[in-house]
């Protein structure tokens, strides 16, 4: 450590004094060439720029972040500025990402005007947030943040050359290089080893480059398992590991060095993640922190229709590509972590070209009590047993599995509440249906939450059953038997739009929240809930063990024994 110190501080003394071993900028680089002398380079050009907002509206004065509006942020700028109070815009806005795309653009048109603004903009935010100072803003120094700003300094070191920019680039190396800081298994991780090699190969920095690649390697074997499972506890952020891989992958070859074969693996084996959890519909469906309107597109997919994630994900469909096909989701395995919610034994269902069975989704990454809401068991598909507190980051097992061509059956347990809950979920295909069977410990009793898509309204609550329609008329029935007996089960509530506790919500994208309604069952210690699509009238009925149903499409039947469907 000590040699290490010695180094960087000696590095620090010949980059200060710009004895920089950078390799050779692009000919033409020099501002003095004009225009049509200007040359593409790799550290300015490629995926890592973000879309919004665009050079025009930069030097217009206008900023705009996320889906929020755009804002003027005027010639002189406040870094300390916070216009909607929101965590993420502030990121964002100390990121200074959004001034990359001035380069960028500067390279393809030869304008100098959005150089002359980038640079204005870069040196701006360098003497405003000396590290270390508690002038400072909140996010300047934050390591995410660092590690998305490090690439827009690279690349507009290919083009400017001054001493603030060079210390600015020092300061940024040390905090990538320190382990403290390091968010090793984490897309923040993968962010920061980019940042990293990019500085390390621009200024020829051997040890910087060699520690990126290294970090990088290891900490994707723990971001991405072996069966390409993103564990950070939220599907959609595949997408954007995925989207980083890439461009760290291309930093790699950009340095000259081989993209180590392990990363490569886990970059393809991500794929059949993302299309796994990816709805008929052609929407993510929306687990942890992931919004419902997220679409990938470009991803191929496996042929197994079924596949069980060890790392806590059941996804399974009727078939590919076809927008009718059933599709649900059962979550399982380690503790919350990361971007997860407390969705343990959660379910969703989607059937005959609709969502039925949901979750209450991503809002925001604000601290408010409704972002805690959707976080929370109440907020998902699950049991929650009467009485007893939650005990959070519980790990939940899945104990049992069969899979076959028209049927799958499961089986999961913890004791996320101090006593054993569990939950058996099986669904047909072809004649399409959801069972879930929750059984708790003797003598406790459990809740279950039934999240419908905002799209359907109850039309009628009665005797076990709740019917549910949308406007264009589809009806889908949620039947309730208590257990072993197979009797009809009353007292089902429905609530919609409530805020105090919040309940009856689902966020359709980011900041937004639309009412939705939520069946509440009366609490019991063995539950067994039906979901039939297509029908208002499902016939269901019981002999001994076995529990037959008359669906939309025909009649089907399984077994409901020892806590088990089968």
């Amino acid at each position: 450590m000590r040699r290490r110190t010695r180094a960087l501080a000696f590095l620090t003394t010949l980059l200060l004094t710009w004895g920089w071993t950078f390799q050779a900028a692009p000919a033409g680089a020099d501002r003095s060439a004009g225009a049509a002398a200007v040359k593409q380079s790799a550290e300015c050009q490629g995926d890592w720029l973000p879309a919004t907002p665009t050079s025009a509206q930069v030097m217009s004065g206008e900023v705009q972040f996320l889906d929020l509006p755009p804002v003027k942020i005027g010639t002189t700028i406040n870094w300390r500025w916070s216009p909607y109070k929101n965590r993420s815009w502030d990121m964002v806005f100390s990121s200074l990402r959004w001034v990359g795309r001035l380069v960028a653009d500067y390279e393809t048109s030869g304008d100098e005007k959005l150089l002359d603004r980038a640079t204005a903009l870069v040196k701006s935010w360098v003497e405003s947030n000396p590290r270390g100072s508690s002038r400072a803003s909140a996010y300047a120094w934050d390591e995410h943040p660092i590690a998305l700003r490090a690439p827009v300094l690279v690349c507009l070191s290919r083009h400017v050359k001054a001493s603030w920019l060079t210390g600015s680039l020092v300061d940024h190396a040390r905090m990538l290089s320190d382990p403290a800081l390091y968010e090793k298994g984490h897309n923040h991780g993968m962010d920061q080893d980019i940042a990293l090699l990019r500085i390390g190969c621009r200024t020829g920095h051997k040890e910087w480059t060699d520690l990126a690649v290294r970090r990088m390697t290891g900490s994707v074997k723990l971001d991405i398992d072996s069966q390409g499972a993103l564990q950070e506890q939220a599907p959609r952020y595949g997408i954007y590991v995925h989207e980083r891989l890439k461009v760290g992958m291309e930093a790699i070859t950009d340095c000259g060095r081989k993209v180590p074969s392990e990363i490569e693996k886990r970059w393809e084996s991500l794929e059949g993640y993302i299309t796994h959890a990816t709805e008929p519909s052609g929407f993510m469906v929306p687990i942890g922190d992931g919004g419902a309107d997220v679409k990938p597109a470009g991803y191929k997919h496996a042929n197994k229709t079924v596949q069980v994630f060890r790392t806590g994900y059941v996804f399974g469909r009727t078939a590919w590509d076809k927008p009718e096909s059933a599709y649900y989701s059962i979550r399982f395995g380690p503790g919350l972590k990361f971007h997860g919610h407390e969705d343990h034994l959660g379910v969703t269902y989607y059937a005959q070209g609709h969502d039925v069975l949901v979750e209450a989704g991503f809002h925001s990454y604000e601290r408010t009590a409704y972002r805690y809401w959707t976080m929370s068991p109440e907020a998902h598909n699950v049991p929650v047993v009467v009485g007893k507190p939650f005990r959070g980051r519980t790990a939940t097992s899945l104990t049992r599995s069969s899979i076959k061509d028209d049927r799958q059956s499961y089986k999961l347990t913890d004791k996320a509440y101090g006593v054993s809950r569990n939950r058996s979920v099986l669904v047909n295909h072809g004649d399409d249906l959801m069972a879930v069977l929750d059984t708790v410990a003797s003598g406790a009793k459990a809740r279950s939450y039934w999240h419908l898509d905002p799209a359907l309204t109850p039309v009628s609550t009665s005797g076990g059953r709740v019917v549910m329609k949308d406007k264009s008329g589809w009806k889908a029935t949620l039947v309730q038997l208590a257990m072993p007996s197979c009797a009809p089960i009353g007292g089902q509530s429905v609530v919609r739009a409530q805020t105090n506790p919040y309940q009856g919500w689902i966020s359709p994208s980011y900041m937004a929240k639309v009412p939705a309604s939520v069946v509440v069952s009366p609490a019991a210690g063995d539950l067994l809930t039906i979901v039939v699509p297509g029908t208002a009238e499902p016939k269901v009925t019981c002999s001994g063990t076995r529990v037959t149903v008359e669906t939309s499409d025909g009649r089907t039947s399984f077994r409901a024994s020892a806590g088990t469907l089968s």
